[in-house]
């Protein structure tokens, strides 16, 4: 019986030292072992918005300062999830992708207030509309987004 007990915590501890150095293997040839796999209805909520949404404006598109203050909301909310790039994480995809930049700011602004529950994703309407529409301007701003000088020195 304590044979059978150590040959099976042998196996075990094998078992484990092989799918660590797998694990490894593959974070170093730049693999991201965790990643948030895409299924082909990804991106399918985007297409759910009603057409009110969809063609609703940003009010803050000309607003200077509406990027930096969505990074900081993004930094806050969602880049546990999406990552801090915005380019997807272990529990959602990413942000910085085709559809995502080719949707609307209406559109976006409807999928943050009423979320995708199927996709585990939370609804943000608890975060005043401003907000929300700050996100969507970091979202549609290019990728180098400068951290704010305030919030940099905190870090």
């Amino acid at each position: 019986m304590k044979t059978a007990i150590a040959a099976l915590l042998a196996c075990a501890m094998l078992l484990a030292i092989s799918q660590l150095s797998a694990n490894t293997a593959a974070a170093t040839n730049g693999f991201k072992v965790f990643q948030f796999h895409l299924g082909a209805d990804t991106y399918a909520e985007l297409r759910k918005a009603p057409e009110k949404a969809v063609n609703r404006a940003n009010p803050l598109e000309d607003d200077p300062e509406a990027v930096a203050a969505g990074k900081l909301l993004f930094e806050d909310h969602c880049a546990e999830c999406h990552g801090a790039d915005a380019k997807g994480g272990r529990k959602a995809p990413s942000l910085r992708v085709s559809e995502v930049r080719n949707a609307t700011p209406g559109t976006l602004f409807w999928l943050l207030t009423n979320c995708a529950v199927r996709k585990k994703m939370p609804a943000w309407s608890k975060l005043p509309e401003p907000q929300r529409w700050q996100l969507v301007r970091f979202l549609k701003a290019p990728e180098t987004v400068p951290t704010p000088p305030n919030r940099a020195a905190k870090r």
